[in-house]
């Protein structure tokens, strides 16, 4: 993989954050010790860390015809 831009890099490392559940102990903070409960179901926001749906625009790639 090649060298990543610093503002592509730093996009992608916030919203990389973003895709994990919440932790174990909030599940427990929340709904209490005795309830099963996943914890993908506390966190609002979940992204996918493919560029499509972040909308980060590819890089600029020369075009083959051109020589």
């Amino acid at each position: 993989m090649g060298i990543k831009k610093p503002g592509r890099k730093t996009k992608l490392a916030k919203y990389a954050r973003k895709t994990k559940w919440a932790p174990t102990w909030a599940v427990i903070k929340k709904f209490g010790p005795g309830k099963k409960i996943h914890p993908s179901a506390i966190t609002r926001t979940r992204h996918s860390w493919r560029r499509s749906s972040l909308h980060i625009k590819p890089r600029k790639q020369r075009k083959s015809h051109f020589g």
